[in-house]
């Protein structure tokens, strides 16, 4: 029997219907088509409406529904559930737990995971952990986000970027040697300075002053967020092939947060891979925050093979970011 390692099994995912097209956005704040298309890559973004659901549980939910049917398991089998996500249902009360109460896992524990945009690279570490650990078989894990609930469309510099999505990730025990291989995660608390959101912590409880400054709403120095992103993002995702002896022609697929195609396309640059190799989806669902990596994956799932190299890189606010390589576990 070969080392345990922690393999990706099964994957689903869920946007929501309503499109929000650059078209639209020229209609609420001074902007443009070309603009956006130019410096971001963005086209269009899914928005979650009142009617199709309250918040980031709804799309958690239909992420792994989806997962679920595909997969064929009963979701009693499932040990934990984890939500990676920067807009919980509300504070304090889980917003994983009454996921895993929803669908039915009811042998799992549960809770959520805040780094940002990089939760969901964060939250792979943490399920593998568990499985390597041999103490837990079936670890799923989920990255959802409702943007549009913490997004000013005044603001430009943001309401352009984010969408809402969620996707979901099944990890289980493998023998292999398939799954997640190795990790370089990191950190820079000095960042929150240039991406967070001011009001809605203990930080700085909400008040009527919060509120009528506009304080609940994300900010970011776009030209800071995008220098710090641009170098670190590159930075770790070659690391990961510098300390796993990975050529350019040994990784199958780059899996990049989508925040900016500009990051994307420097990140791939530095790597030496050309665009065939590198997962896109930025153009149709924007900045979905934790959910970008899991939705590329299934999107992407059928050009997947077993034994792919797959490099992993993020970056989010705080500042976090890191790089994670695994090896595809089924056709």
């Amino acid at each position: 029997m070969g080392k345990l390692t922690a393999a990706i099994t099964a994957v689903g995912a869920y946007v929501p219907n309503f499109v929000l097209t650059n078209k639209m956005l020229e209609g609420m704040v001074e902007t443009n088509d070309e603009w956006i298309v130019t410096r971001t890559g963005i086209k269009e973004r899914r928005i979650l409406k009142p009617e199709e659901g309250e918040g980031t549980s709804y799309l958690a939910i239909r992420a792994v529904e989806n997962l679920l049917e595909k997969r064929k398991i009963d979701p009693k089998e499932i040990d934990l559930v984890m939500v990676a996500t920067a807009t919980p249902d509300s504070l304090v009360a889980s917003t994983a737990a009454f996921v895993a109460s929803e669908i039915g896992a009811t042998n799992a524990f549960a809770y959520d995971l805040l780094a940002a945009c990089s939760s969901f690279l964060f939250g792979m570490s943490t399920a593998a952990s568990y499985i390597q650990s041999g103490r837990y078989k079936k670890v799923l894990l989920i990255g959802a986000d409702k943007m549009s609930s913490i997004i000013d469309y005044t603001d430009r510099t943001t309401c352009i970027i984010f969408g809402d999505g969620a996707g979901a990730v099944l990890f289980e025990p493998n023998t292999e040697n398939l799954g997640l291989q190795d990790e370089y995660l990191r950190a820079d608390g000095s960042g929150r300075k240039f991406l967070g959101m001011d009001a809605g912590g203990s930080l700085l409880p909400a008040s009527e002053e919060t509120v009528r400054n506009r304080k609940h709403f994300i900010y970011q120095d776009g030209k800071s967020v995008f220098k710090f992103a641009v170098s670190n993002m590159a930075d770790v995702a070659v690391k990961i092939m510098e300390r796993n002896n990975l050529s350019h022609t040994d990784v199958s697929w780059l899996i990049p947060h989508q925040a900016n195609k500009r990051i994307i396309d420097a990140t791939a640059k530095r790597m030496g891979l050309d665009d065939s190799k590198v997962m896109i989806n930025i153009q149709r669902y924007g900045n979905t925050t934790a959910a970008t990596l899991p939705l590329l994956l299934r999107d992407y799932e059928d050009q997947l093979k077993k034994g792919d190299n797959l490099v992993f890189a993020a970056f989010g606010g705080g500042f976090t970011w890191g790089s994670i390589y695994l090896k595809w576990a089924y056709n």
